[in-house]
Order: C-alpha cells, then sequence, then structure tokens
C-alpha cells in the first residue's frame, strides 16, 4: 500500500517528528516528485506517488535514533512494514546507502528517493559536493575508515545523477530552480 501524502503527514505527527526532519523530507519529497515527474515525461516508468510518499517517510524514524547508535533507515523500513507500507519499506531502508550499489540499467523510485536526500541540507536544495562536505563533518567523526564509505557512497550518488541528467534538459545546477517553478500534483503541505 502506498499511503497518501495526507497520511504520510499523519505518520510523521505520530513518531513525533522533528520540525527540521519534517521540513527536510518535504524538500526531498519535491525533489523527488519533480524528478519522477520529468523522467516519466522523458521516457521512464516511475511511480511518483511512490516516490513522492518514500521521500516524505525516508526518515521516519530518525527522531527516536536522535542520540544513540540506532540505525534510522532500519527503523523506518520497520515502521513502513508495520502499517503495510510494503512499497515504501525498502526504499526507506536504502536512503542513505543503496544496498547492491547503483543498478546496471534504468532508475526506480529508490535511486530518485536516494539521490533527492542527497541533494538537500536541512531544508535546501545542495549540490553534491556541498552535501558531501556537510556529511562528511556531521556523520564522519574524524574516523578516515567513515570518511572513505561515505565518500565511496557519493560516487555511486555521482553515477545516478549522471544517469538522471542525461535523460533531462536541465543541468543538475538547474534544478534547485526547475524545483521551485514545478507545480506539485500531490505533495500539499499539512
Amino acid at each position: 500500500m502506498i499511503p497518501s501524502p495526507a497520511e504520510c503527514f499523519q505518520r510523521m505527527r505520530q513518531y513525533a517528528m522533528l520540525d527540521n526532519i519534517r521540513n527536510h523530507s518535504i524538500m526531498v519529497a519535491r525533489i523527488a516528485e519533480y524528478l519522477a515527474a520529468t523522467l516519466n515525461a522523458a521516457g521512464e516508468s516511475l511511480s511518483v506517488p511512490l516516490a513522492v510518499s518514500a521521500a516524505l517517510l525516508h526518515d521516519i524514524g530518525k527522531t527516536q535514533c536522535l542520540g544513540n547508535d540506532n540505525d534510522h533507515a532500519l527503523l523506518g523500513r520497520e515502521i513502513c512494514l508495520s502499517h503495510r507500507y510494503t512499497e515504501l519499506a525498502p526504499i526507506v531502508r536504502e536512503h542513505v546507502v543503496l544496498q547492491n550499489g547503483m543498478p546496471a540499467n534504468g532508475l526506480s523510485e529508490k535511486e530518485i528517493v536516494y539521490y533527492a536526500d542527497k541533494r538537500v541540507t536541512h531544508d535546501s536544495i545542495v549540490n553534491l559536493e556541498d552535501r558531501l562536505a556537510y556529511i562528511l563533518e556531521r556523520y564522519g567523526n574524524n574516523d578516515q575508515r567513515r570518511h572513505r564509505a561515505i565518500e565511496r557512497n557519493f560516487v555511486i550518488c555521482q553515477q545516478i545523477e549522471a544517469r538522471i541528467f542525461t535523460k533531462l534538459s536541465i543541468s543538475p545546477g538547474a534544478m534547485a530552480g526547475a524545483v521551485e517553478d514545478f507545480h506539485s500534483h500531490l505533495l500539499q503541505v499539512a
């Protein structure tokens, strides 16, 4: 079952999602909706409702994991499964790190949400280099092993970015303006 955006906002309240995480998730969802819709217009076959709902709930487990070592993506998957959001669960689980790297061909909602999340710091659209710098500072813990893992993860993200933007008529740098101008058909902030 794919929840409506209104139901996603209800779950955000149910799980006491902090406002800053909610605002981040809304921006990720705006990007996911824009990319899914424009990629579909370019010949892909993506579910826009699935991309939007998965983006809205990608950090549903984050508030509960603040201040501990629990995996918010894994908890998010469990929350999705507990509400029978079986289509969302694997996307939420892999929004931080794609378990099997980049797929051989095509794009799925999972790659769209993964990429959209990497383009948002707090609630602002940024380029991948700025997001990488933020992630390294925030989560790298001055640990070179963690830094290398984060950097490997961003190489996959750069590959997905290249795959996305070879199909679109804009550059990654123009996406912020395009998302701003895009009229959402699904996402109504509640």
